[in-house]
């Protein structure tokens, strides 16, 4: 069955790991979702990530991190949806939780964090919320 957003797929797959506490899972491989993870791992939400081969197709193998028994990332959303999407400029980017989670924004410099995007002065799409 196709998938109509990949990236909230990726997101979703890293919630439900955490919740069941497995070390790692699989998401198919795309450029988006690698730049992505690699904001996430940047920042210390994951330990990292590795591409695997899944039969016919490639995929990525993503380690989970926790901290005292408890998922390094307590909150994911996506925020700009195939249905409907979220664009901000530089100064109007969210802060999530004043500042204590990032917000992944989609720029013409390549997926960064709210705050890289803040020092860079470059706006985009607005991807998804951590905490």
């Amino acid at each position: 069955m196709a998938v109509t957003d990949p990236l909230g797929d990726m997101l979703t797959r890293i919630r439900n790991g955490q919740r069941a506490r497995k070390d790692s899972v699989l998401t198919p491989a795309s450029k988006l979702r690698a730049r992505v993870l690699d904001v996430l791992q940047r920042e210390g939400y994951i330990r990292g990530y590795s591409n695997e081969q899944l039969g016919p197709i490639e995929g990525i193998r993503i380690e989970l991190k926790y901290f005292e028994g408890q998922p390094a990332i307590k909150h994911v959303a996506r925020v700009s949806k195939p249905g409907r999407r979220v664009y901000s400029g530089s100064q109007e980017l969210p802060r999530v939780r004043n500042g204590l989670g990032i917000t992944i924004v989609s720029t013409p410099k390549g997926v960064l964090s709210d705050a890289e995007a803040r020092e860079q002065n470059v706006g985009g799409e607005v991807l998804a919320e951590v905490f």
